[in-house]
């Protein structure tokens, strides 16, 4: 503010006047504050009489903005020396868990490697009922809901929660996998069916699916079931994708993988999309052809055979999939995928490979299979009758496996 030409009451009143229809204000406290000392000092407010006060104090609120009650306060303060803008601090009364509190409770979770907190109250009340330690006798009192809220405070930091950050396991990659339009990308899932397992592998450009069961996912039991799996797609598989289950995410597989020179990969958090065509195919394959009762752990040999000899070749060579022929884009830019193709997945393969030698004059095959091997297994039967043919395969497992039951 300069007002160093208004050196008078009289002016100092005339210039209030001159200012009624004007908005101006000060905005920060600290200019406030100066302004109000100075024009203390300058008028000499405690020799003015009541009416030249009440003058001064009319230029004070006008620029100031404060009611006439804080401004006594504050010209009592610059009369003192004291006005000055103090930092906020606060004082919280009803607090009750000091910083020593605090450290009991960092302490306790880290020799326990942090309990949950009804297990850690526990262990305060124990502490000073049982124990005799008067150091526990206030955070003994402390309800199960606020041990959480302390171990977010500022005063909580342990060595042992800072040591528990989640580290990635190195096997496997955790990306989307890429099969670039070739076949030999695979994703591969487990479905549990009370005590066996089936084990559900489809590639992903073509929908080449094998399935395969094991009593157990251990990686003892799983390593050949993979293994001869992995043989059963008449391509080179190259790409290996799974979730984070530890059936597949552990050093046995990896090394099996890495012999085969295979890549294998692992779906993203919060990716669902990654894994999706294998979790969609144990529905509406799996589950549909198996069901959901109780299979013994002894009848997983009989179960894996009938999936090998039968299920395996009607889903591939019989049973038609539908394949994304383009992508639509509304006003909006969302994209549907639009299904213009409904082939089987062997004659799939056979458009892909044929696509990839007139690009590349490369063969994805491998060196064992060609097409005239596999189109004796794919037409030696026609689509109903190898349906049929499976079915009655299937009655008769089921019937097995319900005697076999009744017998134990």
């Amino acid at each position: 503010m300069y007002d160093s030409r208004i050196d008078n009451i009289p002016e100092l009143k005339q210039f209030l006047v001159s200012i009624q229809n004007i908005d101006i204000q000060l905005v920060l406290v600290e200019d406030k504050y100066t302004f109000i000392s100075g024009t203390l000092r300058k008028f000499k407010f405690h020799t003015l009489s009541k009416k030249d006060k009440g003058i001064v104090l009319a230029y004070l609120k006008r620029f100031t903005g404060y009611k006439k009650t804080q401004l006594h306060h504050l010209i009592k303060l610059a009369r003192k020396g004291n006005l000055k803008q103090k930092s906020y601090v606060r004082h919280n009364p009803n607090k009750k868990y000091t910083a020593f509190d605090i450290k009991l409770l960092e302490k306790t979770d880290e020799v326990h490697l942090r309990l949950n907190s009804v297990a850690t109250k526990a262990i305060f009340k124990r502490e000073f009922n049982l124990f005799g330690n008067t150091d526990y006798e206030n955070i003994s009192k402390v309800s199960h809901s606020h041990i959480n809220n302390l171990r977010k405070s500022n005063a909580y930091t342990t060595t042992w929660v800072n040591g528990t950050n989640p580290t990635e396991v190195k096997i496997g990659v955790t990306r989307k996998p890429e099969p670039n339009g070739k076949p030999g990308s695979i994703r591969i899932d487990t479905v549990h069916q009370r005590d066996i397992y089936h084990i559900n592998a489809v590639d992903e450009v073509t929908q080449w699916e094998v399935v395969a069961s094991t009593p157990k996912i251990s990686e003892a039991f799983l390593e050949p079931v993979l293994y001869d799996m992995l043989r059963m797609f008449p391509f080179v598989v190259f790409n290996f994708h799974s979730d984070k289950g530890s059936e597949f995410v552990n050093y046995v597989i990896a090394e099996m993988l890495n012999k085969l020179m295979v890549i294998q990969t692992k779906s993203r958090s919060r990716h669902s999309n990654d894994n999706a065509l294998v979790e969609c195919k144990n529905g509406c394959v799996v589950r549909k052809h198996l069901g959901f009762y109780h299979i013994d752990q002894n009848m997983a040999d009989k179960y894996n055979d009938f999936n090998l000899d039968y299920l395996t070749p009607y889903l591939n060579y019989h049973r038609p999939c539908l394949y994304i022929t383009k992508m639509k884009t509304d006003s909006k830019g969302k994209k549907t995928p639009i299904y213009g193709q409904c082939i089987t997945p062997y004659e799939k393969l056979k458009e892909v490979v044929e696509n990839i030698r007139l690009k590349t004059s490369g063969n994805v095959l491998r060196e064992d299979v060609t097409f005239g091997k596999l189109d004796k297994i794919a037409y030696a039967h026609s689509d109903n009758e190898f349906a049929k043919l499976v079915r009655q395969e299937r009655e008769k497992l089921f019937n097995y496996n319900r005697n076999y039951s009744l017998r134990k």
